[in-house]
């Protein structure tokens, strides 16, 4: 029964479900009112996204996208603030390097 649920095919989803809640979690330690160092919200941003860069092995830009998109939309949406996509850039980055480096053991 494993291997009918987790094989190739869907080992990419579940890694994208796993990396939006990722994002998620950030993004909920990032808006609470006395959370005030965006360093730790972008090395997690990258963590996240190289882990799930490497782990799910194709389109790393949607892994990227599930794991650093939180942040801006919870930025616009309650504060007006344009300025948060500028955490898209290191959750594109993570989720690329992890997916070259896990082409580059291949």
């Amino acid at each position: 029964m494993y291997k009918k649920v987790f094989n190739k095919k869907n080992a990419f989803y579940i890694y994208l479900v796993l990396a939006t809640l990722d994002g998620l979690a950030i993004a909920c330690v990032d808006s609470q009112p006395n959370w005030d160092d965006s360093g730790v919200t972008v090395f997690l941003i990258i963590i996240g996204a190289v882990i799930f860069g490497f782990l799910a092995e194709k389109k790393p830009w949607l892994t990227g996208l599930a794991v650093s998109c939180w942040i801006p939309l919870w930025a616009v949406v309650s504060t007006h603030n344009y300025g948060a996509f500028l955490a898209l850039i290191p959750g594109f980055i993570g989720a690329y390097v992890g997916y070259y480096f896990k082409r580059g053991l291949k």
